[in-house]
């Protein structure tokens, strides 16, 4: 075991996965790109391959939770009673961590190859693939410092879809947004519940969003991962089985004010959410206009 570097001893990577123990992608990432804290593998009781995470990784670090406890527990946004999905590890995250005696944690899926950098030291779109070379330890510390300094519910990293465009994508004209997927940085003492079987990110902060909790997004630096739907196993089984249509339109039913469906791509056309923003959350005003 690497001696762990973290400054935040109260702190642990959760890898999120399913059927997947021989090819779980995150953790050699981290490992390659410097992460030295404390990992843990979110796995379900329905995972006929717990015992092979248990040989690849260490019973102590794999840690098993109830899936049809948490799904009862949640609304899924439909009646398929399916329940391959990661909405429930991502709920039961939150007790594993009260579990473990951790207060803060950050939810990772199993197929992220690569952290990289969007914006450089002089706070300008970074030009071409800038990776973070044996410093991931440096990025979690001061994520999770700025966190601890907001009371949003959950932050997250940028994503490699959200660049787009490159320099004119526009997550490259402001410093936050309103959105969190995939790395959510959370904590036992902001506990909050993901809902919908499908699109649970995004249901859950238009949702909690339009109740007031916050949600951001850090665009400073991004992970990438493997297209949805090319990896066997997980939730990709359930989109592939009802499309992105139902993927979508679950929040539009959690959230018909200020959600729709539209197309999106070029030459594969397909179905998307669209968020109508101004319908969605509150503003958030700039603390010059707080009155004395």
């Amino acid at each position: 075991m690497q001696k762990i570097m973290m400054k935040n001893k109260d702190f642990a990577a959760f890898i999120l996965t399913h059927g997947r123990a021989d090819n779980v992608i995150t953790f050699k990432t981290l490992k390659h790109q410097g992460y030295t804290g404390k990992i843990y593998f979110i796995v379900d009781n329905e995972d006929k391959t717990i015992d092979k995470y248990y040989e690849n990784f260490g019973k102590e670090f794999v840690k098993v939770f109830d899936k049809k406890k948490y799904a009862d527990s949640v609304d899924e946004g439909n009646n398929f009673d399916e329940r391959r999905t990661i909405t429930h590890a991502r709920n039961a995250c939150f007790d594993i961590a009260k579990d473990l005696g951790i207060t803060y944690f950050m939810q990772l899926d199993d197929d992220y190859y690569t952290f990289q950098y969007r914006i450089d030291n002089k706070f300008n779109y970074a030009m071409g693939k800038v990776l973070i070379r044996k410093s991931f330890d440096i990025i979690i510390n001061k994520l999770l410092n700025f966190y601890k300094k907001t009371n949003s519910l959950s932050i997250a990293m940028s994503q490699g879809g959200d660049w787009i465009g490159g320099i004119n994508s526009n997550f490259n004209t402001y410093p936050l947004k309103r959105k969190a997927m995939n790395s959510f940085i959370c904590s036992t003492e902001r506990p909050f519940k993901f809902i919908g079987a499908m699109n649970e990110d995004v249901n859950t902060y238009t949702t909690l969003g339009s109740r007031g909790g916050l949600f951001f997004s850090i665009p400073l630096i991004s992970l990438e991962q493997g297209a949805t739907q090319s990896q066997e196993g997980g939730i990709t089984d359930m989109y592939l089985l009802y499309g992105t249509y139902a993927k979508s339109f679950t929040t539009v039913m959690m959230m018909p004010s200020s959600v729709t469906i539209k197309e999106m791509g070029n030459k594969n056309r397909r179905l998307h959410h669209s968020i109508k923003w101004k319908n969605t959350v509150p503003v958030i005003l700039n603390e010059e206009h707080k009155k004395l």
